[in-house]
This record gives C-alpha cells, sequence and structure tokens, in this order.
C-alpha cells in the first residue's frame, strides 16, 4: 500500500481520546513488560465516571497506575494480573479490591481468556511505521499478537524510542485501528548484583550446563549469577520466554553462538525482552534475534525440539515430595506461574534425551530466619511444579536430583542441600511423617 502514511496519519488520535474507546462490562488487555503502553494507561482513570466493571488484563504492570492504586476505583476498574508486580501486590494489601489474579500457563494466557469472552480493546507500544508500512511490536509478543487478531479496537502507543525486532512482530498501519504517539526512553531493569550465596548457587547450576546446550534462563539475582558462571562453556543455545541482559553479554563473549541448535539454528528464540538500555540497543535491527508468538515459544511440544535443553528457573520452596512453589506463599499471590512449567516440561521432554529442569533458590529466607526446603507447603499455597516434573533443585549447599525418586529417597536428597542449620529439625520432621 503505497498510501500507508495517509493511512497513518488519519488514525492518530490523543490518548485522552483513545481511552475513551473503553466501554462497561468489557476486557481490556495491554501489552506486558516493557511494551506496556504507559502514556494511555496513565490515562485510564480519567473515564472512571463513564465506565464501569472494566477488567484490564496484563503481566507485570511496571507502574502503580491510578486505575487500580486508587480505592475509588473499585466496581469501575479491575486489574486481572496474569503475573503480579510489586504495584499489584501493593494494592492487594491495602484492600483496594482493585485486583485479581488469573491462574494461567503462560503460554496459553491469551487463548484461555479468549475462550471466555472476546476482548474490546488492545492497548500496545510499536515503532514508528518503515518505508513499506509496517511497525514493530518490539520488545514483545506474548499473547500481543492473538489478541490484536481478536478485539474489537486496537489502539497502538507509537514510541521513537524503540528498537524495530524481528520475528512476528511486524504489523502494518491497514491493520490498526488508531495510533497514539509518545516518545519515551522504554521501561529497562538493570542486571542484579549477585551476592556470594547467589553465585555458588549459579556455580552449581553450571555443573549441570554442558557445551553445546540450549538454554532458558530467567531475570533475577539467580539466574544472573547463573549466566556469570557459564563464562567458560562453548556452543550454547538460546530459547527463551524472556531474554535479558546476561544472554547478550555470554553472546558477546562468544559463549552463546547459536551454532549448535536443532531448533531455530543460528538464532535466538524469544518472547518478550526486558534489560537495559544497552539491550534495546543490541536488539535494534539484529537479524539474530527472533521474537515469537508465546503460544509457540512456551509451548512444551516446542520447549522438546532443542538440543541439550536447560531450562533454569527459581522458586519460593519446594517439599519434600519434589512440589514445587513459585508463586504464592499460602493464599498470598505474590507472582505467577509464567513460563515456568512450560519450560521445565518442555526441557525434561527433549527429544534428544539430554533436556534438564533446573529449579534454584536460596536454603534460607527472611535472612536465615526459615528453610526454604520444607516438609509441606502452607495451607493454600499454589503449586508451580507438580512434583512429577521435578528433575533438579539446586541450592548453595547442592544439587538433588528428584527424578525417579522415591518419597524416601527425595526426602533424603532435599535434606542434604538443605541449610545445615536446618537438616537436623527437618530429618525429625521426616521421620515423624513417616518418610524416613
Amino acid at each position: 500500500m503505497d498510501n500507508f502514511k495517509e493511512i497513518y496519519t488519519s488514525k492518530l488520535t490523543s490518548i485522552e481520546e483513545a481511552v475513551k474507546l473503553m466501554k462497561s462490562d468489557t476486557d481490556v488487555i495491554v501489552a506486558q513488560c516493557a511494551s506496556e503502553p504507559q502514556g494511555c494507561m496513565s490515562k485510564f482513570h480519567l473515564v472512571k465516571d463513564q465506565v464501569h466493571n472494566v477488567k484490564v488484563f496484563s503481566v507485570l504492570t511496571l507502574k502503580p497506575y491510578d486505575f487500580y492504586m486508587k480505592p475509588e476505583m473499585k466496581g469501575h476498574f479491575e486489574l486481572c494480573s496474569w503475573f503480579h508486580a510489586p504495584g499489584s501486590r501493593e494494592a492487594i494489601k491495602n484492600g483496594a479490591g482493585t485486583v485479581t489474579f488469573v491462574p494461567n500457563m503462560l503460554h496459553r494466557a491469551a487463548t484461555d481468556r479468549l475462550k471466555v469472552r472476546k476482548p474490546h480493546l488492545f492497548f500496545g507500544t510499536c515503532t514508528p511505521p518503515d518505508d513499506k508500512g509496517f511497525v514493530s511490536l518490539s520488545l514483545g509478543i506474548t499473547y500481543e499478537k492473538e489478541i490484536i487478531e481478536a478485539a474489537d479496537f486496537v489502539v497502538l502507543e507509537v514510541n521513537d524510542q524503540l528498537p524495530r525486532t524481528f520475528g512476528d512482530t511486524h504489523l502494518h498501519v491497514s491493520d490498526v485501528d488508531f495510533f497514539v504517539e509518545n516518545s519515551q526512553v522504554p521501561p529497562t531493569l538493570p542486571s542484579p548484583n549477585p551476592d556470594e550465596v547467589a553465585m555458588q548457587i549459579g556455580n552449581n547450576i553450571a555443573k549441570l550446563v554442558e557445551d553445546g546446550s540450549t538454554i532458558q534462563l530467567g531475570i533475577g539475582d539467580i539466574p544472573n549469577a547463573a549466566a556469570l558462571s557459564l563464562r567458560n562453556k562453548k556452543d550454547l543455545g538460546v530459547h527463551t520466554e524472556m531474554l535479558v541482559d546476561s544472554m547478550m553479554e555470554l553472546y558477546e563473549m562468544g559463549v552463546i553462538n547459536n551454532t549448535k541448535k536443532a531448533y531455530y539454528k543460528d538464532k535466538f528464540v524469544c518472547t518478550f525482552a526486558m534489560g537495559s538500555e544497552k539491550l534495546y540497543k543490541w536488539l535494534d535491527n539484529n537479524p539474530a534475534v527472533e521474537f515469537l508468538r508465546g503460544k509457540y515459544v512456551n509451548d512444551p511440544c516446542e520447549v522438546r525440539k532443542n538440543s541439550q535443553m536447560v531450562s533454569i528457573n527459581t522458586c519460593i520452596m519446594v517439599d519434600f515430595t519434589g512440589q514445587v512453589a513459585s508463586e504464592s506463599i499460602g493464599i498470598n499471590q505474590y507472582s505467577g506461574t509464567g513460563g515456568q512449567t512450560d519450560t521445565a516440561v518442555g526441557a525434561i521432554e527433549g527429544f534428544d534425551g539430554k533436556g534438564k529442569s533446573i529449579i534454584a533458590c536460596r536454603s534460607t529466607a527472611k535472612n536465615g530466619e526459615v528453610t526454604t526446603i520444607v516438609p509441606t507447603l502452607p495451607e493454600g499455597t499454589a503449586v508451580t511444579l507438580h512434583r512429577s516434573n521435578t528433575d533438579y533443585i539446586v541450592t548453595e549447599h547442592g544439587i538433588a536430583r528428584l527424578t525417579g525418586l522415591t518419597i524416601k529417597e527425595r526426602t533424603e536428597a532435599l535434606i542434604k542441600i538443605a541449610h545445615p542449620d536446618f537438616r537436623e529439625e527437618l530429618k525429625q520432621k521426616a521421620q515423624a511423617m513417616g518418610y524416613l
């Protein structure tokens, strides 16, 4: 379409006008993480008096927006979170009554909601159109494309500071209903600085990663420590839900080259990215990185196609039977399932029989006051990874492989990697339970 500039210009509107598209009793879905349409979301509350029962679906909402933080928004807006962040946790703690959680596996989050009802509005972000009239959805398409294809109206916030990425990120201006322009530095997430305990855990993880492995690595001090510990590996590849700075750094060191991958050889595969400004500059027009839909990237059936697949995730606690809790403590929802189960199951079912799932955690929490290896999970705690799918558990005190072990063997293996201060107590509780 040679007239794409005219099409784009005709669809330009203000943020204030765009948010007026919201209607009562509908679903509004926003792009996640670094793709969050912050200009629009900061104005949602302005239409409070015109709407009621608007459900806003999001993953890791980055800012404490008025539409869900203020108690007077109750009945008008409800943040339906697929993965909690500090703002949503604070709103719940303060009793605002404006936040709820949506249980999900990340690769099915959007498609599961589409079975409930069609979304009225989608708000996302994109680059300015190129010379062919295509914008790039840039830093994430975990569920964005599916919602764009299903929504009644699509509003994209055009940000000229977003990187143009490759894969399934492109969309023609004719397929968008409205554009608003909002130039801002994309949300960043600096790499954490791992402490001594995190580095010991990272070193233990590195023992399990062989040269030529394909890795999935999350964000946080432990995954970052794991990345630092992989600096002496060779020929690693990446198939990951979230692409972060440590992967770029390992690529620049020559550790990651994607040449040994059996699936999408020579390419990084991810579904979204978040990190530093340096990462975003590196991603801009980088053909080595393929952004694909989450329903593919995180589908265990797709993950298993990778050679020597290693899934590396973290958790809050593990019980004697191998049940992994990564998202809640009792009934208190802290984060979400995310892609942990997706990638863990895909890895252990790897086509070549060499896949591994690694769940890492510190052996204690609350400044050493409590153990994270526990006899049973607290009542109401969500099980993120079923015990039948638990493979390796790693703490700073060692590695326990649970695959194929009996409950007694699992209990013994987990107590060995628990903090020494709690081992005797754990042993006594296991004996009282009949596990030892």
